[in-house]
């Protein structure tokens, strides 16, 4: 996956903000060590650690609010992304971090306060154990589906003689939620209720390709051709019924009801000639995001779609132990429009704790690491309080404005925690995890140079 993941870091080591002066480079090095597999955001999160601890140097260097530096630079409908792509409409960043300012002054004042008092008080105290808090931002973009290559995914949908809904998606649901989302938009699309379909995936004989469950592309790209599929089954039905587009559609014991309010079919299924299938009324489309190319000086459209995201982390810092106390994280995310919000929210959720393991404690050791006993994960009591905010910047291509979510949550989580750990200590952590080791080193080097 080298080249896939040196071919995308370029496009978004940016970030979600207007550089006009921009040089990225990227490179797959072949070693004698492990084979890499995919990881959720493939180099992103990675990029997003140095690109957002600069900002925050630049943020202080020149006086600003860490938070109104990114919104000052932040991108917006109509502004060039560092590979020239403009889009009109669906740049959400912005109303992230606008809906995170509350928040942020809130936290900021409250560490404050802590600092000032409450620490001032543990720091005279005889133990001489003192506790910084602090409070750390970052931002991320993610574009959704492949990198400047094709992404067709193909979704199909038909209502068979005895009145069922048969959906024939095969896009793998690997625990996200698709199987209930891109159902979600086709009853949408087609005007029937979401209990009223019954579904068949993960079935090369039966179902369409639907492509890869990565990327962060099936809501957008399964989903557009589902609802694709409900419209053009919809207009299928309107058709033979001879009524208008605003005709509503219910199914009655094996009948299709259909009625505009000026007039109503009532439709026998069983009488209408099926298809090999067994359907009477079916349809099948595709969806291919629009992209190009990127040329020799990386300009182009890699993606057709952006996900938008920032995050806020409050935290706690033994300054002599070195060790993190995460104690709450604050996550607002631009998903265009919310198909399943508890889903969203349940994304959001898993993000932040696989963002918390790369900050903190994941790490492979070659030769030393050989189980979960060494390579520690979050378990329930390393998670802090989550507030998931929605924000929904309708985009011009996905199912009614959807965009993806999936590995976008996992990018600013690590670079919020490290901006954080700093905002508390002023050290900076150069190496993930930032164990209490790390940690403490950072603050001995930053002692040793006051």
């Amino acid at each position: 996956w080298g080249p896939t993941v040196a071919n995308r870091v370029p496009v978004h080591a940016s970030g979600p903000y207007s550089i006009p002066n921009y040089s990225a480079r990227a490179r797959a090095v072949y070693t004698n060590a492990p084979p890499s597999g995919a990881f959720r955001g493939f180099g992103v999160p990675q990029s997003a650690i140095a690109q957002e601890a600069l900002f925050d140097e630049l943020a202080e260097g020149l006086g600003f609010d860490r938070l109104e530096f990114r919104l000052i630079n932040a991108l917006e409908n109509g502004a060039a992304t560092v590979t020239g792509q403009v889009f009109k409409k669906g740049v959400g960043i912005r109303q992230c971090l606008l809906a995170l300012r509350p928040q942020w002054q809130a936290a900021l004042q409250a560490a404050a306060v802590f600092n000032d008092s409450t620490n001032a008080a543990v720091n005279d105290s005889a133990s001489g154990a003192g506790r910084r808090r602090g409070v750390g931002i970052a931002s991320c973009w993610y574009g959704c589906g492949n990198t400047s290559l094709p992404n067709p995914s193909t979704i199909r949908v038909g209502i068979s003689a005895r009145g069922a809904v048969m959906l024939h998606q095969g896009a793998s649901d690997i625990g996200q939620g698709s199987n209930t989302v891109i159902t979600q938009i086709c009853a949408d699309a087609l005007g029937l209720p979401v209990q009223d379909f019954q579904l068949v995936g993960g079935d090369t004989d039966v179902t369409p390709d639907a492509g890869k469950t990565s990327a962060s592309r099936q809501t957008y790209v399964s989903g557009k051709a589902a609802m694709l599929s409900g419209l053009a089954l919809r207009e299928e039905i309107l058709r033979h019924a001879n009524l208008s587009s605003d005709a509503k559609l219910a199914l009655e014991n094996g009948r299709l009801i259909v009625d505009d309010g000026q007039a109503r079919r009532s439709i026998r299924l069983a009488d209408l000639p099926a298809d090999a299938s067994g359907y009477v009324f079916v349809a099948e489309e595709s969806y291919d995001p629009p992209t190009a190319p990127l040329d020799e000086k990386g300009q182009g459209t890699p993606y057709a779609v952006f996900g938008y995201g920032a995050q806020i982390v409050e935290l706690e810092v033994d300054v002599e132990l070195g060790k993190v106390k995460l104690l709450k994280l604050t996550a607002a995310h631009d998903v265009g429009r919310a198909i399943n919000p508890v889903l969203v929210e349940g994304q959001i959720e898993g993000g932040v704790a696989q963002g918390i393991g790369m900050a903190l404690m994941e790490e492979y050791l070659p030769g030393l690491t050989e189980n979960l006993h060494d390579y520690l994960i979050p378990t329930f009591g390393d998670m802090p309080e989550i507030e998931s905010i929605i924000v929904e910047d309708e985009d011009a291509h996905g199912p009614f404005g959807a965009k993806g979510l999936g590995e976008h949550v996992l990018i600013p989580t690590a670079p919020a925690i490290l901006n954080a750990i700093r905002h508390a200590t002023g050290a900076k952590v150069r190496r993930l995890p930032a164990t209490p080791a790390r940690v403490r080193a950072a603050i001995q080097r930053l002692d040793e140079t006051a």
